[in-house]
Order: C-alpha cells, then sequence, then structure tokens
C-alpha cells in the first residue's frame, strides 16, 4: 500500500522523537485509536475537526514549519484564533486576479492548547468532507515513518463510504486555471501553487510559504481521484478512491 500523507501528518513530522512537540504529536496520534472519545467533527459550510482533550500547543506548529499565521485575534474565552490565508498565485508568485483563497484555522484555549481545527469552503472543493473524515479514521493504527515524516495508513480498518468524487469542471470553475497540467497515459495532473500570507517567516524557512497542490483527474470519466499537497507544514496526500465502496 503506498504512503498517505494525510491530514494530521504534521502531528508526526519531527525527526527527534527527544522534543517535547513530539511527544505530544505522538500522544496524539495515540488518540486517533479511540476516534470518537477524543475527537468530534462539525462539518457544515466549512470542516472542522474538534479535540475533546487537547495536547498539542499553538507553538508546536510554528516549530514544525517556521511560518507564522496571516491572523492571530484573542477569543472572548481568554484563547486565540489563528488563521493561515493561501493565496493563488501565478509563475512569479504574484497573486492572480480575479482573487482565489482559502484557509485554515486554529482555536486554542486559554492554555493555549489546540481545541479545533477548520477549513474553509474553497479547501473542500479539492478535499471533500466525507474523505477528509474517513482518512482521519484511518490513521489509528498506522505504521510511522520518522525519517519520510509520513504514515501508512491501513484503509481496510475503516468502512467504505459511498460518495461522488468531484467532477473536474466543478473544480475548475472555483479554482481558475492551474499553472500547469500534466499529460499523462489515464490522468491529467493539474499544479497550483498557493502563497501562505504569513507577516513573519523564521530565516531560511521562505520557501516554506510557497505551497504546490497536485490535482489528478481521471481522463474517462474527468474525476478528481487524487489531492496531494503541502500547506505550511501540513502535508496532505488523499486516493480518494481507495475509500470508496465497491458499487
Amino acid at each position: 500500500m503506498r504512503i498517505l500523507r494525510v491530514f494530521l501528518i504534521l502531528f508526526l513530522a519531527l525527526s527527534l522523537s527527544g522534543c517535547l512537540y513530539w511527544l505530544r504529536a505522538y500522544r496524539t496520534y495515540l488518540q486517533m485509536s479511540e476516534f470518537d472519545k477524543y475527537f468530534a467533527i462539525v462539518s457544515d459550510q466549512d470542516f472542522t475537526l474538534q479535540f475533546k482533550q487537547p495536547v498539542m500547543y499553538n507553538m508546536d506548529f510554528v516549530a514544525l514549519a517556521n511560518l507564522y499565521p496571516s491572523d492571530d485575534k484573542p477569543t472572548s474565552e481568554g484563547g486565540r484564533v489563528w488563521r493561515y490565508w493561501f493565496r493563488k498565485v501565478d509563475a512569479a508568485n504574484k497573486p492572480v486576479q480575479p482573487e482565489v483563497k482559502f484557509y485554515s484555522e486554529m482555536q486554542f484555549n486559554p492554555d493555549k492548547r489546540l481545541t479545533a481545527w477548520s477549513f474553509s469552503p474553497l479547501f473542500l472543493e479539492i478535499a471533500p468532507a466525507e474523505f477528509l473524515e474517513v482518512s482521519l479514521r484511518s490513521i489509528a493504527g498506522a505504521d510511522i515513518d520518522k525519517e519520510k515524516k509520513t504514515l501508512k495508513a491501513n484503509t481496510e480498518l475503516v468502512g467504505k463510504i459511498h460518495a461522488e468524487l468531484p467532477k473536474k469542471d466543478a473544480v475548475l470553475a472555483k479554482l481558475g486555471p492551474p499553472l500547469s497540467v500534466q499529460d499523462e497515459a489515464e490522468q491529467e495532473v493539474y499544479i497550483y501553487h498557493f502563497l501562505l500570507d504569513t507577516p513573519r517567516i523564521e530565516p531560511g524557512y521562505e520557501a516554506n510559504a510557497l505551497n504546490e497542490v497536485k490535482l489528478s483527474f481521471d481522463k474517462t470519466r474527468h474525476e478528481l481521484f487524487n489531492m496531494a499537497g503541502n500547506f505550511a507544514g501540513l502535508k496532505v496526500a488523499i486516493d480518494y478512491r481507495k475509500y470508496l465502496a465497491v458499487k
């Protein structure tokens, strides 16, 4: 089975097991084996993963990619809300017009621990909510490869779902034309670049702000079946077909 770089892979992205934030990441990974006890999912216009017994601190995420959020605002309860804005750019890394953007949002309690993680509706156009949820559940029992910073998820441990794959025309209507297209025998890979809007980047990590997204479309059915990207340290690669029930 090929390695899936899925939603919470950033929790396993550190090579030094002695780091405190690696230990917190590993504790969160262990919680995945009892998913409904430790997590809840709310999916309406956006997709939110709620942490019932939060472990990770806000600065753990800065330590991962050496990037800071676009917005950092206080909450009425004494916590913080971090929002990361990703804007579509051209080959010169200039924002395109009309503007195309999406966000990832993290909510932290007064103790600075992560309590909720949300993704905006535009992100769900390329990573539908039902596929995000089942890929999260498949992390339980996954093999950890700390050197490659990946998980080898076992899709056989989760139930298959009945869902429609996103259509190519619908995706392009939201994202617009790609930066480039790789034409292969049975698929087309559309490549987009999104630049993180961040007020601060640690020296030497400027390249982390540029995020490449690859969308693979089947040439016969014109459906999106694979999405891969790197979003400010969050590595995602999901083959949606592995989670579909046989019709």
